[in-house]
C-alpha cells in the first residue's frame, strides 16, 4: 500500500506536501506528463492529511534552512491548515515559504494576505505566461479571470509580506520569460526564471 509523502527533503529545505487538489491543470505539471514523483519522492495523497500528521512528518523545522509549502496541489486551498502549521514553524524558529499559484484571493473570496502575514516570510508565485492567452493554454485553470487575478495577488502581496517572487518556465512555448520579468518589476516583486522539467 503506498504510504503517503507529506514531507521531503531536497538539499536544506523541508517541503510539505498538505494536497494534491489544485486551482490548475498545468500542461507541464509532472503528475499530468509523466509520473506523480518529484525527484525520489512520490506525492499522491490517498486522503486529505492532518494537520497533526503533517507537522509530526516535518520534524524540527529549525533544523532546514526553510519549511517550503509545495506538493503536487495548490496548498492555499487548505488555508486553515496551512496557517496553523506555518504559526508552528515560526513559533519554533523556523522561516515559511509557500509555493502558490497566486489565485488564494480568487479562490476565497477575500484578501487572504493579512492572514498569511502573520506566519509567512515568503511567497512564491506561479506567473508562467505573460498574457492570459498563453496562461490558459499552459495552466489550463478551472476558474474564469485567473490570470488577472493572480496578477493582482502579486500586485498586493508586497504590502504584507516581506519577500515575493514570480516565477515563469523557460520552455514553454510562446512564453516570453523577459515580458514575463517586466510584469513582475511592474509589481514590484522579484522574479525568478525556471527550467521546464527542473523541480526542486
Amino acid at each position: 500500500m503506498h504510504k503517503p509523502v507529506l514531507a521531503y527533503t531536497i538539499g536544506d529545505k523541508r517541503y510539505l506536501n498538505i494536497t494534491d487538489r489544485c486551482t490548475l491543470r498545468c500542461a507541464f505539471c509532472p503528475k499530468f506528463r509523466t509520473s506523480p514523483q518529484v525527484h525520489e519522492f512520490d506525492l499522491r495523497l490517498p486522503r486529505r492529511p492532518e494537520t497533526g500528521e503533517i507537522i509530526d512528518a516535518m520534524g524540527d523545522p529549525g533544523a532546514y534552512r526553510e519549511i517550503v509549502f509545495c506538493g503536487f496541489g495548490e496548498p492555499t486551498l487548505r488555508l486553515k491548515p496551512l496557517l496553523e502549521i506555518a504559526g508552528h514553524v515560526r513559533e519554533r524558529g523556523g522561516r515559511v515559504r509557500v509555493n502558490t499559484d497566486g489565485l488564494a484571493n480568487r479562490v476565497h473570496k477575500r484578501n487572504v494576505l493579512p492572514e498569511l502575514a502573520r506566519c509567512v516570510d515568503a511567497l512564491s508565485v506561479s506567473m508562467n505566461a505573460h498574457n492570459e492567452a498563453l496562461y490558459e493554454r499552459h495552466c489550463r485553470p478551472a476558474l474564469p479571470g485567473s490570470f488577472a487575478a493572480m496578477l493582482d495577488f502579486l500586485e498586493r502581496a508586497p504590502a504584507y509580506i516581506p519577500e515575493v517572487t514570480a516565477t515563469a518556465i523557460d520552455g514553454l512555448e510562446g512564453v516570453d520569460i523577459d515580458a514575463c520579468r517586466e510584469l513582475a518589476r511592474a509589481r514590484g516583486v522579484a522574479f525568478r526564471r525556471r527550467v521546464l522539467d527542473v523541480v526542486g
